[in-house]
């Protein structure tokens, strides 16, 4: 074989593994004639303030899709204005970029809403106001967190290169078990606070044609919970009970592959048809595509797409044949050891990694529809 001629069947080797599938597989798996699936996803940035409304930085690498985040401290409980919004929109498509969503922190920590006391009725009625000026500026969607808990992690572990990579094991985060402020909170006090929001914001949402998409709970804890607080949104069968609460085309989730897949004890397996579940039923509304190595209450989290137990150019099929058409992000990128010189380039590197990463998977997903 010439050189040309191995380059040739190299490359297509290449596509048709990255793709997940080839002429014989999709023959025995009744496949075989079937009319071509396109793949409508869109390579985006949904996770982190200083990437997504770094509008040059998502240029240079052909993202036109963002999250315009106005509060970047993630501590305003204060409805963004229209002014605000719009500004965030008008900036971005200086750059040939469209904001898809923005961030809400109104129900993050210990606010009224997660602890239902005096302050809940007019933090709802702050959320009610985001959703109106996001109509009003043109802004579809809006990615929040109902959450008494931060993100948790329970240690670090070496990676690749000078990447450090952080794991959580529920056994050994258990040492910790000082209650927050909330005390005690059970799954049916979680699932009240839940509902009574619910109940009230997404009639506005429907009013208003915004999208509402909720973050899960990471990382999902055992049977006892954490600190006292039962993670209702840590497992796959919680998840489908909150979208069926308030039934809307506006109410749907954030959809955290690498979260989802923390929840399984098989991610390499069970993940594609959780994703079939929720797409089929359109509460997909934004993806964060990260990957884990390991399984429920031990697995190791933040690294790189390509590193873990879950196949991501089968995912990325699954999303397709789906008909999902939204955003799929970057997200949770890896820490770099201490001997790093320039950090904040290490990790935009990262991020452009990541953003070719999933372009490369949206084409081959797309060629193998």
């Amino acid at each position: 074989m010439d050189d040309l001629n191995r380059r040739d069947f190299v490359c297509a080797a290449g596509l048709s593994a990255l793709a997940g599938t080839n002429t014989s597989q999709a023959a025995s798996s009744g496949q075989a004639g079937r009319p071509h699936k396109r793949a409508l996803m869109k390579v985006g940035e949904v996770s982190v303030a200083e990437v997504c409304n770094n509008y040059p930085f998502l240029a240079r690498f052909g993202v036109h899709h963002t999250c315009g985040w106005y509060d970047t401290d993630m501590v305003n409980p204060k409805a963004p204005t229209v002014e605000q919004l719009s500004k965030l929109r008008d900036q971005a498509a200086k750059h040939d970029i469209e904001i898809v969503m923005t961030n809400c922190f109104i129900g993050r920590g210990l606010s009224g809403i997660m602890l239902g006391d005096a302050r809940r009725d007019s933090e709802i009625e702050e959320f009610q106001t985001t959703i109106k000026n996001c109509a009003a500026a043109g802004v579809p969607a809006i990615k929040y967190y109902l959450s008494f808990l931060q993100v948790l992690r329970s240690g670090k572990v070496p990676g690749r290169g000078d990447l450090i990579y952080n794991r959580w094991n529920y056994d050994s985060a258990k040492l910790d078990t000082a209650l927050t402020i909330a005390g005690h909170v059970d799954a049916d006090l979680y699932w009240e606070r839940i509902s009574y929001f619910l109940e009230r914001v997404v009639p506005v949402a429907n009013e208003y044609k915004i999208r509402l998409a909720q973050h899960p709970h990471d990382p999902p804890m055992g049977p006892n919970g954490h600190q006292g607080i039962d993670q209702v949104l840590g497992t796959v069968d919680g998840m489908k009970r909150f979208v069926s609460i308030q039934e809307s085309p506006y109410h749907g989730l954030n959809f955290c592959q690498g979260t989802v897949a923390e929840m399984l004890q098989e991610p390499g397996r069970e993940i594609y048809d959780v994703i079939r579940w929720f797409g089929e039923r359109k509460k997909i509304f934004s993806v964060h595509f990260r990957n884990i190595k390991g399984h429920r209450g031990d697995f190791i989290a933040e690294i790189p797409p390509d590193a873990g137990d879950v196949n991501m150019a089968r995912a990325m099929g699954a999303y397709r044949d789906v008909g999902y058409d939204g955003v799929i992000a970057v997200d949770h990128i890896s820490q770099l050891a201490d001997n790093v010189s320039d950090k904040k380039e290490a990790e935009l590197q990262q991020w452009a990694y990541g953003f070719g990463y999933i372009r490369a998977l949206i084409q081959a997903a797309d060629e193998s529809g």
